[in-house]
């Protein structure tokens, strides 16, 4: 009687085989062709992404060095993103609290 182990083996290799036959196949009821393209396009707009943050760090390493604060530019775009009112509640907000505190 074969391990269990070993038939357990057996089988993925058989099922290897098969998909390196036909790509187009279907395992388990998944679309390995469908899988696969979703998996490397999601690689790749991860490598996108890791290029566009070394490029916005660069961005902001030469407004360092331009004597821009780094910080305050990045509230100002956080802020950009916002609507009108939600800033001005959110000033109002910050306004009364220092207030509470005595600054």
């Amino acid at each position: 009687m074969p391990r269990l182990d070993t038939f357990a083996t057996d089988a993925a290799a058989a099922s290897r085989a098969r998909q390196a036959a036909d790509p187009e196949s279907n395992v388990g009821g998944i679309a390995v062709d469908r899988l696969r393209s979703v998996i490397e396009r999601v690689e790749r707009l991860e490598e996108e992404r890791s290029a566009l943050a070394g490029d916005i760090k660069d961005i902001f390493s030469e407004a360092k060095s331009a004597g821009f604060d780094v910080a305050t530019i990045k509230n100002i775009i956080r802020l950009r993103k916002k609507e009108p009112n939600e800033i001005e509640e959110q000033e109002t907000l910050l306004d009364i609290y220092r207030h509470a505190l005595g600054m």
